[in-house]
């Protein structure tokens, strides 16, 4: 397996300096550089881009969601962002969840569910816990907080229906290919057919699609 590249952006150097070492024990992590806010974090990834970056809710000069705004216009989905922060706030959650981040983790996570998270938006793009699944739900007993532009007579195959519910399940694509005897290319190409088909903008869209209609 290629070396997992990634950016820590924190503001405090302790923070920085213990994800750090936790993650030279792994082999297939690598840190590459590390920014104390989101401007310095902007001007690195001029010179060299990461495949994760761990990130930072309150940073000086730039926080993380202009950091996080700035990157999704610029990279794209090439970049993926883990944020990790102490705000558990729902709105918090929903808002960078449905504008770009991969998943989200309160910085008291224990680190072998970071490890856990990073492989796995690494190879599937996103990683769901406790805490965004809550958020998502929550968000569903809001009133007017769904989009009511879902078309609730769009048509799955089975096979699209099948990896809707692994996705839910936070299985990886390797994982979901394994299942169904596809490849982890296969399973991507179906996760972007059904977003289309749904007209969510990412996976975050996805669950809550699947738990709104009854998929799941």
């Amino acid at each position: 397996m290629l070396k997992i590249r990634i950016a820590i952006a924190d503001d405090y150097s302790i923070f920085r300096d213990g994800l750090r070492v936790g993650f030279n024990r792994d082999k297939n992590l690598e840190v590459i550089f590390e920014a104390s806010n989101g401007e310095e974090l902007m001007c690195k990834l001029e010179d060299v881009q990461p495949d994760v970056i761990l990130m930072d809710l309150k940073m000086p000069v730039m926080d993380g969601m202009e950091a996080m705004k700035l990157i999704r216009k610029k990279y794209a989905g090439n970049i993926k962002i883990l944020v990790l922060t102490m705000y558990d706030e729902v709105k918090f959650i929903i808002h960078l969840m449905e504008n770009g981040a991969n998943g989200y983790l309160l910085k008291n996570t224990d680190p072998k569910e970071i490890r856990k998270a990073i492989y796995s938006v690494h190879e599937s793009g996103y990683y769901f816990n406790d805490i965004v699944t809550k958020a998502l739900l929550k968000k569903l007993t809001i009133k007017g907080s769904t989009r009511p532009s879902l078309d609730q007579n769009i048509e799955f195959s089975e096979r699209e229906l099948d990896v809707l519910k692994m996705i839910c399940d936070e299985k990886t694509a390797t994982e979901i290919g394994t299942e169904l005897f596809l490849s982890p290319r296969s399973v991507e190409g179906i996760r972007m057919r059904i977003i289309e088909k749904t007209g969510v903008r990412n996976t975050a869209g996805l669950v809550m699609f699947a738990i709104k209609n009854g998929v799941i």
